[in-house]
């Protein structure tokens, strides 16, 4: 009975690990271009190893925007799809553009 509740219990754990995979990560940042300056503000859809990582997330933003001749200037923060909407608006034609 004891190895029973072992095996579902590593059963339980298993079956968790697609969901966990699965877990949506973002940014939001600023950017610039020069000559002439523009600025703007976007969000931006992460993998989520960059979830806890500021650097990473720094790197695959720059190297996103930079398509678009962007410039990152700073990473604000990372976050969950719970913070998508109430950054829509903000984010305007930058919101999940890269």
């Amino acid at each position: 009975m004891k190895n029973l509740i072992h095996i579902l219990a590593l059963l339980g754990a298993l079956a968790a690990l697609p969901a966990a995979a699965s877990v949506e990560c973002y940014a939001d940042y600023k950017a610039k271009k020069d000559a002439p300056l523009q600025l703007h503000y976007g969000v931006i859809e992460l993998p989520q190893a960059a979830c806890s990582d500021f650097v990473l997330a720094g790197d695959l933003t720059r190297e996103r925007i930079s398509v678009g001749g962007w410039t990152l200037l700073r990473v604000i923060s990372l976050f969950g799809p719970e913070g998508l909407a109430q950054r829509m608006d903000s984010a305007g034609e930058y919101y999940l553009r890269f």
